[in-house]
């Protein structure tokens, strides 16, 4: 089945070249432990069993599907269900193409950010040289694992506990690093734990979006810039990072009223170039859909006391609430707007920088920040 997963990448265009020997002689299902756990319709995570059900068990590894491996940071209820998602192995095409933008070559250090399984940091060994690479993982149940599963693969990376965010000073200076847990904002140390030269490649994303991929270049003078590759490939968030998901407010009394005709789906659902851009504009906003009926639903924007909702019935006009300091909406449809004025820029046409003193998006050129954009 291994050998079959890794044809559908071949012929997909996922796996790059160099990478497919390595898939090969890697069997995801080593690095898969036997409980894992599915979401539901009702946002409800429950455990199912390699026991109970091995064909089901053993065609999900191996297919093109992240696989949730851990909820609640491991403190799953009683009754075998859970309410986050906590660590997952990831999609085997977006592992692959994440690699493939690593450039990585043999005799090359690694940092790795999130051993997880340890799936990916097998791969990492197949290429650089197990003794090239680095993984640090906060968690220290799934480190443990991950070392368990590495050994039965033949392989001994090293496998640290630790937070990800620090890197590993002790290893450094590496030649590339990647994380597979989203950032907010990236940690300095792992520019300063790059050779000159190096690439880091990170999931990120803020409250709007959390769907890109960068990829960083570091330079002479200790700083890193580099595009967005990617705005596919959304991970959990580094622990400290994490974003909070409010609901919408009990309490509606009290909110203005306007319409709009820019539909919900075009700034937080169809267009993930629109999405991206809108984020980068409102990067503390956070957007839920809710109460979906068909063509129906509520579209939610909230950011600290201030919320707004656009509800969608089919028509091409929608009625608009919003409440609190900012109006949020009318931020959002700002951020659009903006967007639509620079020529609706895909999202490799952004790149984020990272010095020591500060970190920005910019437009084509890092002397093109992009601003934030919120209502007084």
């Amino acid at each position: 089945m291994n050998r079959g997963l890794v044809g559908e990448l071949v012929g997909g265009g996922e796996l790059a070249d160099g990478w497919r020997e390595a898939f090969l002689s890697t069997p995801r299902h080593l690095f898969v432990p036997d409980v894992v756990w599915d979401d539901g319709d009702d946002g409800v995570l429950r455990a199912s069993s390699r026991a109970e059900d091995p064909a089901g068990w053993l065609a999900a590894v191996y297919g093109d599907e992240a696989i949730v491996t851990q909820v609640d940071d491991g403190a799953a209820s009683d009754d075998g269900t859970g309410r986050r998602v906590t660590s997952s192995i990831s999609k085997p095409s977006i592992v692959a193409r994440m690699l493939g933008h690593l450039q990585l070559e043999a005799g090359m250090r690694v940092l790795e950010i999130g051993t997880g399984t340890g799936w990916n940091a097998a791969l990492l060994a197949r290429v650089a040289g197990e003794r090239n690479v680095v993984s640090v993982e906060v968690d220290g149940g799934l480190a443990e694992r991950a070392r368990k599963a590495l050994a039965e693969a033949g392989l001994s990376p090293l496998v640290v506990t630790g937070d990800g965010a620090e890197g590993h000073a002790r290893g450094a200076p590496y030649d590339r690093v990647i994380a597979t847990a989203s950032a907010q904002t990236v940690p300095y140390s792992w520019v300063a734990q790059t050779r000159p030269g190096g690439i880091i490649l990170a999931p990120w994303g803020n409250a709007y979006d959390n769907g890109a991929l960068v990829r960083l270049t570091v330079d002479a003078h200790g700083a890193a810039y580099g595009p967005f590759v990617d705005n596919t490939v959304a991970f959990m968030w580094l622990r400290a990072q994490r974003v909070p998901r409010p609901g919408p407010p009990v309490d509606l009394a009290g909110a203005s009223e306007s319409s709009t005709t820019l539909h919900p789906d075009a700034v937080a659902w169809d267009d993930y170039d629109a999405r991206f851009a809108v984020g980068l504009r409102l990067p503390d906003v956070t957007v839920r859909f809710a109460d979906a009926d068909g063509d129906d639903f509520a579209f939610w924007a909230s950011a600290g006391t201030s919320w707004a909702c656009v509800d969608v019935t089919g028509g091409p006009v929608h009625r608009v609430r919003q409440k609190g300091p900012r109006s949020l909406w009318t931020e959002i449809e700002a951020a659009h707007r903006w967007w639509e004025e620079k020529g609706r820029p895909g999202t490799g046409r952004f790149g984020l920088a990272v010095t020591r003193d500060r970190q920005y998006a910019y437009l084509d050129v890092p002397d093109d920040p992009v601003s934030r954009c919120v209502s007084a």
